[in-house]
């Protein structure tokens, strides 16, 4: 059925060219966009003008036809007949034309007897001819799979899908914004590094032929950019994206985007006034002062809680992390709770584990999460009134970490055994912790003034459009059919 509908277009693409009419024209005359010519309708009904786009509907009547074309800014009906266009244009049109088509059409404006905005064309042509049988709006793709595999179509029928790439826009330039009024500077670091570094994932591999090396692609932003601390900048950031080899689910993709950024001289507590400060702009930016999660309204403007990681693990699990306990022990807890786990996981992974399975579910209003244990942070500064516990928060809402920010470890011996106790972990199978990285390591050995880092992901803004990762990344990676 496919071949021969593939088959009969084209055939109408045979037509067009032997009429001496191009299918696919390098130049259009276009005037203006749609939406621009449907709101200034009484200044321009007596000119001509010349739209372009995409033929929606299309409905021949005889010797006349209706049809809509959109183009970005959306819709407008157009109206030809034989009297106005000739017989032979009018017939080429009607015998050609078809849903898919993008064309362009020059007339003027008038108004129907049911007022709708309409151009009366005296010329059309071709500007794209579609080969493939494109889905109506309303009898189309409905498959999920589908419509991620095949974004273009998604994209095409769906005006809903079209807006989250618009609001996504306004996400990052929210925050490119908001930084540089801060006195931010972007900047941007290299995908390929020697160490991945900054985060607990499973890193790519790719090759670089000209150096005749393997490289990694990078997990995160962190560890350049806290270099560029070290080199003399104070308020730093950069938008990127970043490649986890790591399941798929609604939280978690192979690519995404983040952004990072680092100020000198700003501790923890400076640092999450900021957070806030970023999380109220975005939202308000977007619209989404409130989010409904699990019937539940979530206020980003109200009144944000402060966590301790420590007091809500003791509370759920019975398990006092400032105590000793062995990695034996958090094992067992989790087969109380029924709570999978794999035979590799050091203190710190299943100490991790416990609080994303059983913890992290129940806090559903924005807050602040403090008082992380030094075995899930290595890369933040010990809190100095208790050496179990680290200068690290995260944005916790709706039961999902949104915002992760440090007082950023800066004593390069301490940094150096926590990168050794992450080798060992490694050594023993954990492929998430975190390899030992030389050259960061003698950076810090030159200086680096105490700072406040924030890593927040676009894991945000899909939680801010009700959405999975996945539907917010616009091509993302899909398994082979």
């Amino acid at each position: 059925m496919l071949d021969e509908i593939k088959e009969i277009k084209l055939k109408k693409l045979i037509n067009l060219r032997q009429s001496g009419m191009e299918a696919y024209p390098e130049k259009t005359e276009r005037s203006m966009t749609n939406q621009k010519a449907l709101a200034g309708f009484e200044a321009l009904q007596e000119k001509e003008l010349s739209l372009v786009g995409r033929i929606r509907s299309l409905r021949p009547m005889g010797g006349s036809a209706f049809a809509n074309i959109e183009d970005e800014s959306g819709k407008i009906q157009i109206f030809l007949n034989k009297d106005n266009i000739g017989e032979e244009k009018y017939k080429l049109f009607t015998d050609n034309v078809e849903l898919g088509d993008f064309i362009e059409a020059g007339g003027k404006l008038f108004k129907t007897q049911t007022g709708e905005t309409t151009l009366q064309i005296r010329d059309w042509k071709m500007l794209s001819k579609s080969l493939a049988p494109v889905p109506t709006e309303y009898f189309g793709l409905k498959d999920t799979e589908e419509l991620l595999r095949r974004r273009y179509l998604d994209l095409m029928m769906n005006a809903e899908t079209r807006e989250i790439f618009r609001q996504k826009n306004i996400f990052w330039q929210t925050v490119r914004n908001f930084l540089a009024k801060h006195g931010f500077l972007e900047v941007q670091t290299p995908v390929f590094e020697n160490i991945p570094g900054g985060a607990d994932a499973e890193p790519f591999v790719t090759r670089h032929n000209a150096l005749g090396r393997d490289y990694f692609m990078r997990i995160s932003l962190e560890l350049p950019l806290k270099k560029m601390l070290v080199g003399g900048y104070e308020k730093i950031f950069e938008i990127g994206r970043v490649f986890r080899n790591e399941g798929i689910d609604r939280e978690h993709l192979q690519e995404y985007d983040m952004v990072e950024l680092y100020s000198a001289y700003t501790n923890l507590k400076e640092g999450m006034k900021l957070t806030k400060k970023i999380f109220q702009e975005i939202v308000k930016k977007s619209g989404k002062a409130e989010t409904e999660y699990e019937g539940n309204m979530i206020n980003w403007l109200g009144k944000w809680e402060t966590k301790d990681y420590f007091k809500l693990f003791k509370e759920e699990t019975e398990i006092d992390l400032g105590k000793e306990i062995s990695v034996e022990d958090l094992k067992k807890k989790a087969v109380e709770l029924r709570i999978e786990y794999r035979p590799e996981y050091g203190k710190g992974r299943m100490v991790d584990l416990l609080f994303k399975k059983k913890i992290r579910p129940k806090l559903t209003n924005p807050c602040f999460l403090v008082g992380h244990p030094i075995e899930v942070s290595p890369l933040a500064k010990k809190d100095p009134k208790n050496p179990k516990k680290v200068l690290r928060v995260q944005v916790i809402a709706g039961g999902t970490e949104l915002a992760n920010g440090f007082s950023e470890l800066n004593d390069p011996i301490d940094q150096r055994a926590r990168f050794e106790a992450q080798m060992k972990l490694r050594e023993a199978g954990d492929k998430e912790a975190q390899m030992l990285d030389e050259d960061f390591v003698e950076a810090l050995e030159y200086g680096m003034p105490p700072a406040f880092g924030l890593g927040i992901s676009e894991r945000l803004f899909a939680f801010l459009m009700g959405k999975s990762v996945r539907e917010t990344i616009i091509f993302p990676p899909m398994k082979e059919k």
